[in-house]
């Protein structure tokens, strides 16, 4: 084979070699599209009722979130299913958590007509200052495809040890609608409910 065949062949298996791996480059990106977050990608929370309750970040505080379907039992820590609730995050605070961010959060299976129920308890803290400020948001999502509407929002405080507060008490009615007029805040223990 002489200088110049070598060259051609060379030339040619190098330029098949380039466009196979050009090839295999487009078809990773179009089989395997990369993963987009829940905000981009439109992915929906699941839940027809959700309830979040939060507080500030970094804070060895363990807050309770108890919630209270129509005709089921509190949901929370000790309890963390109902027919209607699941609590789907027990935060700690810092104990066994990998990050400084304090929330907890429950979702419904359903959206039964009646009054549902928000309590926090401050199970415990570890060397923090009094009161701790909760932010409490319950949202209804009617539609599986669209997104949750937020309905009640409040922020509570919690100003000792086993304090329990009830954040809000609201009624939905058959068609998962907001009760006019039955947003409260009168006291509803459910941590013994539970028991």
């Amino acid at each position: 084979m002489d200088e110049e065949t070598l060259t051609v062949w060379l030339d040619t298996a190098l330029l098949m070699l380039g466009g196979f791996v050009l090839m295999t480059v487009l078809m990773v990106a179009v089989i395997n599209p990369r993963a987009k977050s829940a905000e981009t990608a439109g992915e929906q929370s699941p839940g027809n009722v959700i309830v979040e309750a939060q507080w500030r970040d970094g804070l060895d505080a363990d807050v309770d979130l108890w919630v209270e379907a129509p005709g089921d039992k509190p949901v929370g820590y000790s309890n963390k299913a109902g027919r209607v609730f699941n609590l789907l995050r027990d935060d700690l605070g810092k104990a066994q958590d990998a990050t400084d961010a304090n929330y907890e959060i429950a979702y419904s299976r359903g959206m039964p007509a009646g009054e549902y129920v928000a309590n926090v308890h401050m199970y415990r803290g570890v060397g923090i200052a009094y009161p701790v400020q909760v932010k409490v948001v319950a949202s209804v999502k009617t539609d599986p495809h669209a997104r949750a509407k937020q309905i009640v929002a409040t922020t509570v405080e919690l100003r000792r040890e086993n304090d329990e507060i009830t954040a809000f008490r609201f009624r939905l009615d058959s068609h998962g609608a907001l009760v006019p007029a039955s947003v409260n805040s009168l006291y509803k223990p459910l941590r013994v409910a539970a028991r």
